[in-house]
């Protein structure tokens, strides 16, 4: 069976479903070996203060990253132009 060759926003949007697959099963490889290591590390006491807990703004500050690294990502690859790459990365970060 011959290869066909794909157009390349197919390619493009092939990689970011890729890469967007690749971050999220990372993401949740990571947080299944902190809860095994939670369950193995033995009970801390309670200290005073809780720790306060992670707010909206970092989450979003995450996926921007998240979205710069794809970005770079298809840079690299040659399928984005330094142009197209700073344009989109000005729209993430709102300047």
């Amino acid at each position: 069976m011959p290869f066909r060759r794909r157009r390349p926003l197919a390619r493009v949007a092939t990689t970011a479903v890729v890469a967007g697959t690749a971050a999220h099963m990372g993401a949740k490889s990571a947080q299944r070996s902190a809860e095994a290591e939670a369950e193995a590390a033995p009970a801390a006491p309670v200290a005073a203060e809780p720790a306060p807990e992670p707010t909206a703004p970092q989450a979003a500050e995450s996926a921007q990253i998240e979205e710069l690294k794809q970005l770079a990502a298809l840079k690299d690859q040659g399928i984005l132009s330094e142009e197209e790459f700073t344009a989109k990365k000005a729209q993430l970060l709102g300047l």
